[in-house]
Formats: C-alpha cells, structure tokens, sequence
C-alpha cells in the first residue's frame, strides 16, 4: 500500500523516535529540500547520458544522488553519516573537472546551452537543501562531513554545468551590470 492515513493530519514521524512532527517543520523542510534536489538531479543525470566527454558526469551525478539518501537517513535519526571517503571523492571528482574546463573570472548567465542551465538550476536547488540541513543542524545531530559534502554538491554542480558548455563547443557570457 503506498498510503498509512497517518499523515493525513498535517504530521509526520522519523526514525529516531515514535513522537509527530508538523511536516511544515525545519526538518521536514530540509528532508523535502533534499528530496527535491535528488529529483531534479536526476533530471540532470537521465540527460548528462546523452552527452559525450571525457568525464562521466551521470555516473558522478549518480554518487551524489545516493549519497543525498545517506543524509536524508541521517536527518530523519538513522544511524547514518557521510563518510571522509565519500566526501573525498566527491572533492577529487571536482578536481578532475576543474582540470577540463577554464574557471570563469566572473559570474555566469545561466543558459550557453540547455543542460549547462539545467546543472545551474540543480545547484541552486542544492544551495537552498544545504541552507535547510543547516537550519536543522542547530537542533539536530547532523556530522560535519555531511554538512561539508552538501556544500561540495554545489561547487561540483557548478564545474559541471563550465564542463558541459566546453563539450557542446559554446561560449558563456558574463553579466554586463
């Protein structure tokens, strides 16, 4: 059955205890925000299959989506975390893209081609997820490695979307102000 009828009242539970929280709350907001940002990378990874390259950006999309689960798991009170090495990992991926790309001097119109936009997107969404978990790290148990690999998300979303601009062959734009 995909429904209980216990939600039906505006609450929800977690793992780490029996008690009903409002699902409008700071850890609902998060876990939401997470699951969110999961989707839409998803999105991005069905999408980074069609793109050739040198990096494989769905199977590095594909580790962060499993790894989003990881949190969520460990915001909701399982014993979960974030390890060193998954973090690692994820640092080394965004090396890796660095090397293959120019940095930017300046900021970036969203938008050179559709998919750089689309990972420009994905890393707003996962800028507002981290922005929750924070929010819910002041009454919760959340690691520090967690709290960091959610701030990497978006600087890898970031490389990804220059990486993605350099395969398509096409140019970004600075804002003029």
């Amino acid at each position: 059955m995909l429904y209980t009828r216990k939600g039906d009242s505006g609450s929800s539970g977690l793992f780490s205890t029996k008690e009903r929280f409002p699902k409008d709350s700071a850890v609902f907001e998060a876990l939401g925000a997470l699951d969110e940002c999961n989707s839409l990378l998803g999105l991005c990874r069905a999408r980074a299959q069609l793109m050739l390259g040198s990096f494989d950006i769905a199977e590095s999309i594909l580790k962060v989506q499993e790894s989003l689960f990881i949190i969520q798991g460990e915001i909701a009170g399982a014993e979960k975390a974030i390890t060193a090495s998954l973090l690692l990992k994820l640092e080394q991926n965004i090396d890796e893209v660095e090397t293959l790309i120019i940095k930017p001097q300046s900021f970036v119109i969203p938008g050179a081609a559709e998919f750089s936009a689309l990972l420009d997107f994905a890393r707003t969404v996962a800028r507002r997820a981290e922005r929750r978990v924070v929010t819910v790290a002041k009454e919760r148990n959340v690691s520090t490695v967690s709290l960091a690999y959610l701030n990497r998300i978006s600087s890898l979303l970031y490389a990804l979307a220059r990486y993605s601009v350099v395969v398509k062959e096409e140019k970004e734009q600075a804002p003029t102000y």
